[in-house]
């Protein structure tokens, strides 16, 4: 079906809409809402619209379908209880909630918390607030892989450690890190252990009860749900402060009216994830490993970052020397396929990729990444069209490279 708009053709395929000769690779920085969860929120805004505090029948009503979705969200990641989950506004609030509600919770009990040097600055920015009022903050290096060591864990805590807070996987390079054993390192010192699974949720199995979880942030837009919509797993007894204050929602620990057709919303689409999440992720594997394949093959001086195993399903980071990201995504979107080059939140930067840099890369390898990422929508073809046009952009770019023109005459 085609629809024109404006004299821009739209083409309708399967619950998205595209425009026409666009390939889409950047859901991790934000996912297409599926047709499902746009229709079950939508009588939300226009019938349904009654606040979720009152006491009448429409908000009656409001107030069983936010349980309901609480009970859908904590069922997929193995909550104890549907009260162990509250809703906010953004994965950035979960993060901000979960690292600053903990430490003025705690600290009483010590002043310092670990995290590392490759989190989503919605954690390293609120970590840096904490030191600049009092708190002691210790980064951990990762290995060339993107995982941290346990050992070097082991050896930051100290009497004074009330919280340590390490993403599930990295929204950069995919990389997962070793959470289980994290959990029980944190459980043996009594230490409450934060993870910012905001690109895992949904795409990987997770399990906070087993894996010794006390809170877990995720967003909805990262998984076919609406944006500015996320929730904050608080594992039951864990001494936390309130982050918003001005009302009694949420069991009085999360302030403000309920967004109650994004909570609608963001419980469809993990309902809707639950149902397709084992079959889709081997489909969405075998896409990111014949579109690394590919590359590497095919392209000479370029290397995947992050590990290749322990990775999320879909991402694919690769570096090429000798050019900029920002080249290659602006020949893509020329050819119709829209990709990124480091995270959503830092592409209007000038800067290298903390992420990347701390894997090792040089400023000039970091500033030539590109950052593929597929999810359920995506096509073997796609995945072919990107491998034929990529090869002839990173020569094109090459060719115009003072780096590898260099290069090249010191081969010579």
């Amino acid at each position: 079906m085609t629809i024109k708009i404006k004299h821009l053709q739209i083409v309708v395929r399967g619950n998205r809409k595209f425009m026409e000769n666009k390939i889409y690779f950047d859901n991790a920085a934000t996912t297409a809402m599926r047709k499902e969860v746009y229709e079950e929120m939508l009588p939300y805004f226009t019938e349904m619209y009654g606040n979720a505090s009152g006491i009448y029948s429409i908000a009656r009503d409001n107030k069983k379908a936010i349980e309901k979705a609480r009970e859908q969200i904590a069922s997929l990641i193995k909550s104890k209880s549907p009260k162990e989950l509250y809703f906010t506004g953004s994965g950035t609030e979960a993060d901000n909630w979960a690292i600053k509600g903990v430490a003025e919770a705690n600290k009483h009990k010590g002043n310092h918390i670990i995290t590392t040097v490759i989190e989503h600055h919605a954690v390293l920015h609120t970590c840096e607030y904490l030191e600049r009022n009092g708190f002691r903050v210790t980064y951990l290096p990762v290995c060339e892989k993107g995982i941290i060591n346990i050992k070097d864990l082991e050896n930051a805590i100290t009497d004074e450690t009330i919280l340590i807070s390490v993403m599930f996987a990295n929204n950069e390079i995919g990389t997962i890190q070793p959470i289980r054993e994290i959990g029980r390192l944190t459980k043996r010192h009594n230490i409450l252990f934060h993870t910012d699974a905001v690109q895992a949720v949904g795409h990987v199995d997770i399990d906070v009860r087993e894996m010794n979880i006390d809170l877990l942030s995720m967003s909805a837009h990262k998984m076919h749900g609406p944006k500015g919509m996320g929730a904050l797993y608080i594992k039951n007894g864990t001494k936390i402060k309130p982050f918003i204050h001005g009302g009694a929602q949420e069991r009085n620990r999360r302030a403000g009216t309920e967004n109650v057709p994004g909570i609608v919303a963001m419980g469809k689409a993990v309902e809707l994830l639950q149902s397709e999440m084992n079959e889709e992720m081997e489909k969405i594997k075998r896409l990111r490993d014949m579109t690394i394949d590919g590359i590497l093959r095919a392209i000479p001086h370029s290397r995947l970052n992050g590990d290749r195993e322990k990775r999320l399903p879909g991402n694919v980071n690769v570096s090429f020397r000798f050019i900029e990201g920002e080249g290659i995504l602006l020949m893509l979107d020329a050819k119709g396929i829209l990709a990124a080059s480091g995270s959503a939140c830092t592409s209007g930067s000038l800067d290298a990729s903390h992420v990347l840099l701390a894997l090792g890369l040089q400023h000039d390898e970091a500033h030539g990444s590109l950052r593929i990422t597929i999810d359920k929508y995506n096509t073997e073809d796609e995945v072919k069209k990107l491998l034929e046009v990529l090869p002839p952009i990173i020569t094109r770019l090459r060719e115009m490279s003072p780096l590898y023109e260099d290069f090249i005459q010191k081969d010579k």
